[in-house]
């Protein structure tokens, strides 16, 4: 198979979706892999990386597309990248199309082949390629949250950690997966108070025993959100639902019974936000106010820790990239239930259910249309 990596333009986006490692177990294969040049610079790995790895480099993104089979990459495409997809090509990458209805229907016009990281589901509801990315996020929120507290960015001024003789900052986690739990372990080593919600009474008694007295975890209820954002000066959003739009649990009116300086970081942000008023930013410009509460909106959060980040998910998204391009896709699916599960779009069709009650479209079911 011939496949393509193509450089993000997402703005501030600094990962890559293929780093010289991936292009020689692909190489050693027997699969050809076209770079497009400077695509891997801001990660760390230049072109003669990849070169040595046995890629191509090639400057124009449109030779990829007009040549390439599978493209891969990180971000969901651009409106400026919509139209270099052509019919039947594979498009391997995050989409989050739950939360864009334009970018949706750009590509069910295109007729690709969907296959999005954030849906490849695994037993017990893993999702491999979405937990190094949400590992990484839920550890930044809590980094970037307590910057924002300082009374320069409009916080609080308040210190996570406290010291000796002042109270600890209050940090409350909406959601107690793979988010909230990496949050939570940031947080506890800050020195802060904690407090994590969730629907699971599974996950509560999992989080109570590897976090113990360090935490408060609860229900996740409407009195309790509404108590933990009385009390709290850094609220996350860690609510997720596979590719779904992530549900409004913090309101407008909500804003009001926070204390003035508060800070908020979703990330659901790039399913749509599990806050009301959220909206998405970027690392140039992060934050916003809205009735005296700060707002962090960065929807690729993980970029700005490239090396990391692009190191994690390549790792995470290798094994399932080359079972499509040894096999095709379609095989791939027959044999492997994640991959069938990661199928988001296939040929003018949506297949992924979430995605159709968003938009209120057509569902197919992969298994009715190949299998």
């Amino acid at each position: 198979m011939k496949i393509g990596c193509i450089k993000e333009i997402k703005k501030h986006e600094y990962r890559v979706g293929l780093i010289p490692s991936d292009v020689k177990s692909y190489v050693s294969r027997g699969h050809q892999v076209m770079i497009q040049q400077g695509a891997g610079d801001a990660a760390g790995f230049n072109d003669e990386d990849y070169i040595r790895a046995g890629a191509s480099v090639i400057k124009d993104r449109k030779v990829i597309f007009d040549t390439c089979e599978m493209i891969i990459k990180v971000k969901e495409p651009l409106p400026e990248e919509y139209g270099l997809f052509r019919e039947d090509q594979i498009l391997f990458t995050y989409l989050h199309l739950a939360a864009d209805k334009v970018l949706t229907e750009a590509l069910i016009k295109a007729g690709i082949r969907g296959v999005a990281y954030e849906t490849i589901e695994e037993d017990e509801g893993r999702l491999p390629c979405l937990q190094p990315m949400s590992e990484i996020a839920g550890r930044l929120s809590i980094q970037e949250g307590s910057k924002y507290l300082e009374k320069t960015f409009g916080g609080r001024g308040v210190l996570l950690g406290g010291v000796p003789g002042v109270e600890r900052g209050k940090v409350g986690i909406i959601g107690g997966g793979v988010v909230g739990t990496n949050a939570c372990k940031i947080a506890t080593g800050m020195g802060a108070e904690v407090t994590i919600l969730d629907i699971n009474a599974h996950r509560l008694a999992y989080l109570d025993d590897i976090f113990g007295s360090r935490i408060t975890a609860l229900y996740s209820t409407e009195a309790n959100i509404e108590k933990v954002l009385r009390e709290c000066d850094l609220i996350i959003g860690a609510v997720l639902l596979p590719g779904a739009k992530a549900p409004t649990l913090i309101k407008r009116e909500h804003l009001k019974i926070m204390k003035p300086g508060a800070v908020i970081v979703d990330v659901a942000v790039d399913q749509g936000g599990c806050v009301e008023t959220i909206k998405p930013t970027t690392h140039d410009s992060p934050v916003y106010v809205i009735d005296n509460i700060v707002h962090y909106g960065v929807a690729n959060m993980p970029g700005a820790v490239a090396l990391t980040s692009t190191k994690a998910l390549t790792s995470a998204t290798l094994p399932y990239g080359l079972m499509i391009a040894e096999l095709g896709l379609e095989e791939a699916c027959r044999r492997s239930k994640a991959v069938k599960m990661g199928v988001n779009l296939y040929r003018g069709k949506c297949t992924y259910e979430n995605v159709a009650k968003a938009f209120n479209m057509p569902y197919f079911s992969v298994d009715k249309l190949f299998l």
